[in-house]
């Protein structure tokens, strides 16, 4: 007997297009027979991590036959002594993305919905459609405006209405590593009636330098309905380990936490986080590494006559100057991985990751000889 498995899903998850990764680097040595590729597509740190976090890790593997801290208290409580807040108000996730799909599921659903920016995190919508939420895209700034392609509050605002459960703000925003300062970012938040949560994702908060960038962990005991969520994958390095967390209301934390699946988070991913938090000199050193590299790279664009958009993170979204995928694709076969951002609306940029001086020098030199071509 045969049977639409497809049409036997949930209306929500029956329109989704899956979250399409960066390329892996054995995917693409596989495809094209080529070797020493480079990968400068997923943000990741080109220092790898915490040379701490790692040693760690070589002690533990006598335990993975036991289940991890279902409740991950040692890393809870070094976070909230990290953040001042209570334990009660940490949320453990399997990465940051772990908490988003929470959020969603536990705040959203038919006749509901949720307000997030054009040209943000892809994961939003992702969460949303897939439990029958409504989505209500706000335009970003134009191209020719101080921050290009950012967040409009404005425009956020608007969007929300009696519904509306949860308004998403990437701060810096992916793929466009745009960010919002502390007042406005501030009045926003307040202007909000307390039924619609504010996630404030911070998912690469370590590399921003500018004065006016705010920690909005500081305004937690103001504004319940605040979310923030970050991640241990980009500046401490811990991708593979799949760990990152929320710092909310205790009374928010208590329902994530209802619906978050036991064991979520490894007991690796658990030790390997608490380690870096303690290693400041990695993380000073990613940031610098992370400053030069970037003002490499954007020398290196304004030189080439290339557009691009100011970012605040670890990575810079590139106007080629034509459609991009083409010149993806070519990138691919010079061995250098980068991210195609036309699902993000961007079609003629491509997101490149800072990498290591070396690493972004070869990234430019295969750009030239592929533009030049």
């Amino acid at each position: 007997m045969s049977c639409d498995y497809r049409a036997l899903a949930n209306a929500g998850v029956q329109k989704l297009t899956p979250y399409q990764p960066g390329k892996p680097v054995e995917e693409l040595e596989r495809e094209l027979g080529i070797s020493d590729s480079l990968k400068l597509a997923s943000n990741e740190n080109p220092l790898g991590p915490s040379p701490r976090a790692v040693q760690a890790l070589g002690g533990l593997l006598d335990q993975l036959a036991r289940y991890p801290d279902g409740n991950g208290f040692a890393l809870r409580q070094r976070l909230a002594r990290e953040l001042d807040v209570e334990p009660e108000c940490i949320t453990l996730g399997n990465g940051s993305n772990d908490v988003l799909e929470l959020l969603a599921r536990a705040y959203l659903g038919p006749e509901r919905n949720a307000v997030f920016s054009a040209h943000a995190f892809a994961v939003y919508p992702l969460a949303c459609q897939a439990v029958g939420a409504d989505l209500h895209m706000a335009p970003a700034h134009a191209a020719d405006h101080a921050t290009p392609y950012g967040h409009d509050l404005e425009a956020l605002a608007a969007r929300v209405d009696a519904d509306t459960r949860v308004v998403f703000i990437a701060n810096p925003n992916n793929p466009t590593g745009t960010w919002l300062d502390g007042k406005a970012l501030y009045d926003f938040i307040r202007s909000l009636p307390g039924t619609t949560l504010v996630v404030v994702d911070e998912a690469y908060c370590e590399y921003v330098e500018e004065a006016d960038y705010p920690d909005t962990t500081r305004w937690l005991a103001e504004f319940p309905n605040l979310v923030v969520t970050r991640t241990f994958s980009k500046i401490h390095g811990l991708a593979g380990l799949r760990i990152g967390y929320a710092a909310s209301s205790p009374e928010v934390a208590d329902i994530l936490n209802r619906v978050r699946q036991p064991f979520n988070t490894s007991t690796l991913a658990q030790a390997a986080a608490l380690e870096a938090l303690d290693d400041t000199a990695h993380v000073q050193e990613s940031v610098r590494v992370n400053r030069e590299g970037l003002a490499w790279l954007t020398a290196a664009c304004r030189e080439r006559g290339l557009g691009y958009i100011p970012s605040v993170g670890n990575f810079l979204s590139i106007d080629v100057g034509r459609e991009a995928e083409p010149v993806y694709q070519a990138l691919l076969h010079q061995g250098v991985i980068v991210r195609p951002i036309a699902g993000y609306g961007l079609s003629r940029h491509l997101r490149v990751t800072v990498g290591r001086a070396h690493e972004n020098r070869r990234f430019m030199e295969a750009l030239d000889q592929v533009v030049g071509a």
